[in-house]
């Protein structure tokens, strides 16, 4: 009979606890960054394009592989879905298009792929970089969440500016998208207290280049310093597989 009890106890536990914390784990949320998805034409640097082929295995790994894909809209849901991971992509570049149209033809009932663009709001409208129309239909879409990579892609810890950088993005960006705009990619990755201070007043989320995912800890602005891992245009599907599978 005790025996019997101690089993019960022990599935109880195992099927009441989500399956990233069931025997202690630590839940680890993969955050990816993007640049270009398209061919390397020989201009810029070659690692930060991913072939739109390539883009479409890694998502199509992400869909087998059972994988949650979400926006930071959704972040409450981190700890409520499976295997919940966020693609994000700085800059802005035009051919993020490809990156919407693999995610909208991958869509299924079961499978609803989401991105985050982060767009530097005075460049919108240039040759190479999305257009006001652009931008409003892939936020309509519900697909691609529509955020600031600031104004003019300055090194954040080296500028007094901060209200046009980080608000004036964000209101522009806004009335563009008809979106809430809050979440602020750090440009370059550079980011101090002033920065982190500064970007509070704005943004419920601050994204570093810092590589690995997400695991809470409690600690101090947390959420301004979220680390985030590059996909580049070398990266193999092992490379990728082992970089969001970390069971």
């Amino acid at each position: 009979m005790k025996n019997i009890v101690l089993i019960s106890l022990f599935l109880t536990f195992v099927f009441a606890s989500p399956a990233s914390h069931a025997f202690g784990k630590q839940l680890e949320v993969p955050i990816l960054i993007y640049h270009s998805i398209d061919e390397f034409n020989g201009q810029g640097s070659k690692e930060l394009y991913v072939t739109p082929k390539n883009f479409e295995k890694q998502m199509l790994y992400l869909r087998d592989q059972g994988f949650t894909l979400l926006t930071f809209d959704r972040w409450q849901d981190i700890n409520k879905v499976n295997k919940p991971i966020f693609i994000t992509f700085d800059d802005g570049y035009k051919n993020n298009l490809n990156a919407f149209a693999i995610f909208q033809k991958l869509k299924t009932e079961h499978f609803k792929p989401t991105g985050t663009i982060f767009v530097i709001s005075d460049f919108i409208g240039r040759s190479n970089r999305l257009s006001k129309s652009d931008l409003k239909l892939m936020a309509d879409s519900g697909i691609i969440s529509i955020q600031s990579h600031t104004a003019t892609h300055p090194d954040l810890t080296k500028i007094k500016n901060y209200e046009y950088e980080l608000k004036g993005s964000k209101d522009k960006i806004q009335k563009i998208t008809g979106k809430p705009v809050n979440v602020l990619a750090y440009p370059y990755g550079n980011f101090n207290d002033k920065v982190v201070a500064e970007t509070k007043k704005y943004y419920l989320f601050g994204l570093t280049t810092t590589p690995g995912p997400f695991i809470e800890k409690g600690i101090k602005d947390e959420l301004y310093l979220l680390p985030r891992t590059y996909i580049k245009y070398s990266s193999t599907l092992d490379d990728f597989s082992k970089i969001v599978d970390r069971e």
